[in-house]
């Protein structure tokens, strides 16, 4: 195994480009996901392969994999290797050890304090202070500052509003099972019924492409 193996948490869009922008630059990268992705914009995330098994965003291929054996058949082939293992469990006892761990979950909470036997520690969004749960951190609200390296310090707070015109973001009014009538990608008109959740339809706020 490379000893250039970056270990990235989560493998939504924020994260699969982080693994997309190392594995072009010729970094072997795995990526760790839930057993059910909290993905939104699932069409361009690497953890649409935990239900699919193997899912390719802009070329790049990333599959499901189980043991030792797929992750190096995986890196030969310059494929980005997704594992369930939400706590690291599998990465200890299959002894992965990478030189670099991201953490691209975007949970918007405190992770644990550095141990002084932590790999580097990059942490993405709010919730991560640099030099005390992660060894740099990477700025990902919008604005002037995005994309910006601290190095000590915290990261900008979580707003709890989404960015751009709140009505983007569609909730469901009851719990159950969604029904989706539309897909990731599709053009759709105001009115426009999207899903369904117990019986209350979402409906399409204003012209649009549907993005999650």
């Amino acid at each position: 195994m490379s000893n250039k193996l970056i270990l990235i948490r989560g493998g939504g869009d924020l994260a699969s480009g982080v693994a997309l922008r190392l594995r072009h630059a010729g970094f072997d990268v795995l990526i760790t996901e839930l057993p059910q992705p909290l993905a939104v914009r699932r069409a361009v995330a690497f953890s649409e392969a935990v239900y699919e098994g193997i899912w390719t965003v802009e070329n790049v291929t990333s599959r499901l994999i189980k043991t030792p054996e797929q992750l190096n058949a995986c890196l030969v082939r310059g494929e980005i290797p997704l594992l369930v293992d939400p706590c690291l469990a599998l990465v200890s006892t299959l002894n992965i050890q990478p030189s670099i761990v991201i953490d691209a979950r975007l949970l918007k909470s405190s992770p644990p304090p550095l141990k002084s036997d932590s790999p580097f520690i990059i942490g993405l969004g709010p919730g991560f202070i640099a030099g005390e749960n992660c060894h740099a951190l990477i700025e990902t609200q919008r604005g002037h500052t995005l994309g910006r390296v601290y190095w000590s310090g915290p990261s900008n707070p979580d707003s709890g509003q989404p960015d751009g015109d709140p009505r983007r973001v569609l909730r469901a009014r009851a719990s159950g099972i969604l029904i989706g009538y539309a897909q990731i990608g599709e053009h759709l008109e105001p009115g426009q019924v999207i899903a369904e959740v117990n019986g209350q339809k979402i409906i399409a706020p204003f012209p649009g492409v549907l993005r999650g």
